[in-house]
């Protein structure tokens, strides 16, 4: 309990000679303000955007020491909030946390309660942070692609399918009930993604080098984008009629080279995912929904588990591409 230490573990980095190095550090409570939550991390997880921050990514994190983590789930342990009560299980992703506001690799986080979203009765601490951020994007790109496009219309398209965002989606729509043909630049993988529901495999080195003209052949119903680039405008103009494509990430490229043809001429919607600042009343829908009618049988399968001590390691892996899942960090004994 907080009253009987002045201290918490956390995974602190820190720029030393113009490197970054992180480990980990005993870090000193602070006083709780007005509309805060104090909340003891049980999991968090790793994501891109926080082995940017701990490799010294001014984008991500301005100030170090840092703590990164952009996920926890745990339990509210003191509030000065009426939203929540002490004894809370709660979920924190997004916003600023892990960016600029110390995050989920450390044993407690001090956030304003309006980040919180309360644990739902058909999730555990540990399964909320196997969606994690990627989970919550993932489901809020399933959303919004399933308002328009059902089942019968076709195939499904998710690019980047072995990393978190992807490979939970595969889960979440094959549990749909959709048809989900998973691109993936790892060969080796094939049997992860047919475990995780996907019905067809397309190598990423593949779908880059389709034909250069405004409009392909239509193979695809509908699409999940996580990675942007070149991958992103082959499978736009791959799609079908009045198909719809969400798209959240540019480890590809941020940049598109597209005529509008696919949007006029076979209307194509194509849709933008911000996880990071979706409204509240959304994320608690998305939430639920992963709690119970969207949950994979497979979900278990997705993550592997770690310890704090364990993420330099892992850390380096995500950013040479060579993680695939998601990566959980317990915090509890």
């Amino acid at each position: 309990m907080v009253q009987n230490n002045s201290t918490f573990k956390a995974f602190r980095v820190e720029e030393k000679d113009g490197n970054f190095v992180g480990s980990i550090k005993e870090v000193a409570f602070n006083r709780l303000n007005d509309n805060e939550i104090l909340v003891r991390v049980h999991f968090s997880s790793l994501n891109y955007k926080d082995a940017l921050s701990a490799s010294g990514n001014k984008g991500v994190t301005k100030n170090y020491p840092h703590t990164p983590g952009i996920d926890a789930a745990g339990i509210i342990e003191k509030s000065h909030s009426a939203l929540f009560k002490t004894g809370d299980k709660v979920i924190v992703t997004s916003y600023d946390l892990g960016m600029n506001t110390d995050g989920g690799f450390a044993e407690y986080i001090q956030v304003p309660a309006e980040w919180a979203v309360k644990l739902p009765e058909k999730m555990t601490l540990k399964e909320a942070m196997i969606y994690g951020t990627a989970g919550l994007t993932a489901g809020i790109s399933v959303l919004r692609l399933t308002e328009l496009i059902k089942p019968e219309d076709g195939k499904i398209a998710v690019s980047g399918a072995t990393g978190g965002v992807g490979a939970l989606s595969v889960a979440i729509l094959n549990k749909l009930g959709y048809s989900v043909v998973a691109i993936t630049g790892k060969e080796t993988e094939r049997d992860y993604l047919m475990n995780l529901g996907a019905k067809e495999i397309i190598l990423r080195s593949e779908i880059e080098n389709f034909d250069k003209k405004p409009l392909l052949k239509p193979l695809f119903a509908g699409a999940i984008d996580t990675v942007g680039g070149v991958i992103l405008e082959n499978i736009i103009k791959s799609t079908h009629s009045i198909g719809v494509v969400t798209c959240c990430g540019n480890v590809a490229s941020p940049k598109l080279d597209l005529t509008v043809f696919p949007f006029i001429l076979r209307g194509v919607t194509l849709i933008g995912i911000d996880s990071q600042n979706y409204p509240m009343k959304y994320r608690e829908i998305v939430w639920n929904k992963l709690a119970d009618e969207w949950k994979p049988k497979q979900l278990e399968y997705t993550c592997n588990e770690i310890q704090l001590k364990d993420l330099p390691h892992k850390i380096e892996l995500m950013l040479s591409g060579k993680l695939k899942g998601r990566t959980i960090l317990s915090l509890v004994e």
